[in-house]
């Protein structure tokens, strides 16, 4: 998301450091740039007309244009102003309710919403040990109910048993009483969509919001749909009230115009993104991080944060153990390259990072299918082979290849990949703590400077 609005002004704001001193007419021409590249991201005019006045008014003042760096404090107002465009401050799930707390899901057809609904009870039961309870009331869409009950056993997330012939409100109040009795934490309703907003789609949400007054409304919206979901966003807040706003799809969308639009249209705050077609990708939507990555300035505490999750205490500590006596074999290996995986690989990482703007990472060549076939090689390889490196000669090689779909020169290129990993850390392991303090990454580089293996 917003990979085109990241490189635009990473472009205009750009050129304004590179200056020394800044005059109006300079800032006057970056904000037209500012407001061109916002127009093409498909944000809404009115949010891009109040934004370039909010930053002008800052931007152009004395204070700004003789300070030291006015480039780098024009970047800063215009940080600060998406932060606030974007909802200020990241706005979470409530809770603060007798339990059951009904979360209502609503939105347009094949926006998402049976999907989101599992993402959104397993992100509960995992992370917040909520115990979950969802509900589809969607009796139109052939297989809704069956899709919500598939995607439940998958999420390991309890659903309403299915009655053929129920109405929408009546399941709505089966499930909330059932929530009571059985003492679930939260239930989730989702409700049926439409192919576009219509009167009867409204009346049933508004039927089923006067029957169990849910605590959270939640809107599902397809950020590829631009400008539409501002429109589906305030028909719906009109309608039937909305407490909060999951944009799906963002990873497909490199406009992320509807984003930028939602808050300030709506008033909803945006509590969570789609970032993926898998159960687990979905994640909170913070202002502050996301405004830091459209203007290249990286999201590190993201990065920490997907790298807290991805790693597992016990293989760490088992990790650590091997690494005093001086142990670093294939096994291990397959770990760190796993745990790789789980942070979204090495292009994830790298987009989190401070100054990785697209056009910098265009000449970056990393290609994440390089760590899925280095697990091929080690899936390929036996126990034995695994725990004792050194037996892999060439007939071994070639059977590994083969079983792997790779070629000899790859397991070479793993091995190797191997034994520089392995030399780092012994090195690691003579240096102590208090040598690594002194010596830093210049200590563990291999001799002559040639850096890692690719």
């Amino acid at each position: 998301m917003f990979d085109s609005l990241q490189e635009r002004l990473g472009e205009v704001l750009g050129k304004l450091t590179r200056r020394g001193a800044l005059s109006e007419a300079d800032v006057t021409a970056a904000l037209r740039e500012v407001r061109i590249a916002l127009l093409e991201a498909d944000v809404a005019l009115s949010v891009v007309k109040d934004f370039i006045a909010a930053v002008r008014e800052k931007a152009v003042g004395e204070q700004v244009l003789r300070s030291v760096a006015p480039g780098q404090m024009v970047i800063k107002i215009v940080h600060d102003h998406l932060v606030e465009t974007l909802g200020g401050s990241a706005a979470g799930l409530d809770f603060e309710v007798t339990p059951p707390a009904v979360i209502m899901m609503v939105g347009l057809q094949g926006s998402g919403k049976t999907t989101t609904s599992a993402k959104i009870a397993l992100r509960l039961s995992e992370k917040a040990k909520k115990k979950m309870l969802m509900a589809s009331l969607d009796v139109r869409r052939p297989a809704a109910q069956e899709q919500l009950r598939v995607l439940g056993l998958q999420a390991g997330v309890r659903t309403l048993d299915i009655v053929p012939g129920e109405p929408p409100v009546a399941i709505a109040k089966r499930a909330v009483r059932t929530g009571a009795l059985e003492g679930f934490d939260a239930v989730i309703l989702d409700t049926a969509g439409r192919l576009a907003i219509d009167e009867e789609m409204m009346a049933e949400a508004a039927a089923v919001r006067d029957a169990v007054s849910p605590h959270e409304t939640l809107l599902v919206a397809d950020a590829m749909t631009g400008q539409d979901a501002v429109n589906v966003a305030a028909a719906f807040r009109d309608k039937v009230g909305l407490t909060g706003i999951v944009l799906t799809r963002v990873d497909g969308d490199a406009r992320g115009g509807a984003a930028l639009s939602m808050r300030a249209v709506t008033g909803c705050p945006i509590k969570l993104i789609g970032v993926g077609e898998k159960l687990d990708a979905l994640e909170d939507f913070h202002p502050d991080r996301i405004a830091s990555r459209i203007l290249g300035m990286g999201d590190v505490v993201s990065l920490v944060e997907k790298a807290a999750e991805g790693i597992e205490q016990k293989e760490a500590e088992k990790l650590a153990r091997k690494l005093e006596k001086g142990k670093f074999d294939l096994d291990d290996l397959g770990g760190q390259l796993r745990q790789m995986q789980k942070m979204g690989g090495l292009s994830g990482m790298l987009d989190l990072l401070p100054g990785m703007s697209k056009a910098q990472m265009k000449n970056v060549k990393v290609d994440d299918r390089v760590i899925t076939r280095q697990l091929a090689m080690l899936s390929s390889m036996t126990p034995r082979e695994r725990r004792r490196p050194e037996l892999i000669k060439a007939s071994r090689k070639q059977r590994i290849a083969r079983g792997s779909g790779t070629t000899v020169q790859d397991v070479n290129k793993l091995l190797k990949q191997h034994q520089e990993a392995g030399r780092m850390m012994k090195r690691v392991r003579k240096m102590g703590k208090k040598g690594l303090m002194r010596g830093g990454l210049s200590g563990l580089m291999p001799p002559g400077g040639g850096g890692f293996p690719r």
